[in-house]
């Protein structure tokens, strides 16, 4: 059975303590706004301009209040997320699927999967170090969020990104591949919708190759709308070098 993470997104983002400053900030603004204007009408300067700046400072510090009122109401959708480490069978599945793929393109023999196989773990590792480290958030492994699976899911900018990672040997990407990322994150979009979540959601692709200077440059040029039409939500792509990794996470 999968096991639950109990409030994992919420401690992400912690929310405002009350809302109470911020309603009572308004209702003294409005009374610094009322006597500003009697005073510009009735000429008494020097009430006009201690008006002006005391409504300056307040209204600053109203807007302060209500961001932290944004922060405090989307927290609350973020306690409707259902998140699930996935099964120990998912996450097996899914290496095979990728490990077979490589190997096939690589035309490796059987004796060598298990390399293959310790080398596309290495990467995906690496990679989801480096986008933690770029993303600056803490960042969940191998979970599930509304019973679809992914490689990783973050919490930024009031925005859940779910991360799938790819080892590439070769300048492309299947398109089987990328419809079934395109139908994961759609399955959450949806789920989001339907529960009336307020938060964003963004895929991030996060492609691990070792190619050429040319092979990459190839792999960008295909990697355009047309590959991944209607897509549901917003796509961020990450390119990443293993060699690169390697040297910085490995290497000395």
């Amino acid at each position: 059975m999968a096991t639950e993470i109990d409030n994992a997104i919420l401690t992400f983002d912690q929310p405002a303590s009350s809302p109470a400053p911020a309603i009572l900030s308004a209702a003294v603004l409005i009374c610094l706004l009322v006597g500003l204007v009697a005073s510009l009408v009735g000429q008494n300067w020097i009430l006009a301009v201690i008006f002006a700046f005391s409504t300056a400072g307040l209204g600053g510090f109203t807007f302060l209040s209500f961001s932290q009122m944004r922060k405090l109401a989307a927290s609350k959708d973020e306690k409707l997320i259902h998140l699930e480490t996935a099964l120990p069978e998912i996450q097996r599945q899914n290496l095979s699927i990728e490990v077979l793929e490589l190997a096939r393109i690589l035309e490796v023999e059987r004796e060598q999967i298990g390399d293959l196989q310790s080398a596309y773990i290495v990467a995906e590792d690496l990679a989801l170090r480096q986008i933690q480290q770029e993303e600056n958030v803490p960042l969940l492994r191998h979970i599930l969020l509304g019973k679809v699976p992914f490689d990783a899911v973050l919490v930024k900018d009031g925005m859940i990104i779910c991360v799938e990672v790819s080892f590439l040997v070769a300048p492309d990407v299947r398109q089987e591949k990328i419809d079934a990322m395109m139908r994961k994150i759609g399955q959450v979009k949806s789920a989001f919708v339907q529960m009336r979540i307020g938060l964003k959601v963004r895929l991030m692709m996060v492609l691990v190759t070792q190619l050429t200077a040319e092979d990459g440059e190839f792999l960008r040029s295909t990697l355009t709308r047309r590959r991944i039409a209607a897509t549901p939500v917003d796509i961020d792509i990450r390119f990443l070098d293993f060699e690169a990794l390697q040297r910085i996470y490995v290497t000395d």
